[in-house]
């Protein structure tokens, strides 16, 4: 069964079609194009730590609540 999954794989990889090379290029020239190159946010770290802090106080509220304490325990 392993030997078949493997001969499948090596199968799917070498017959996978690819795009035309002027498809790829016109795709990547309006992909960067599209590129401005926006500005972060100007307090970006400020919002990653407060995304952060607010997934660990949920997972951390989870967690005890699983097991059986807290506000949502039963």
């Amino acid at each position: 069964m392993p030997e078949d999954l493997e001969r499948l794989g090596e199968r799917l990889h070498a017959e996978r079609p690819l795009p035309a090379a002027g498809f790829r290029g016109d795709l990547r020239r309006r992909l960067m194009a599209r590129r401005p190159g926006r500005p972060r946010p100007a307090r970006l770290r400020v919002l990653v730590a407060a995304y952060a802090g607010a997934g660990a106080f949920l997972l951390a509220l989870a967690a005890i609540s699983a097991a059986g304490a807290g506000p949502l325990g039963t």
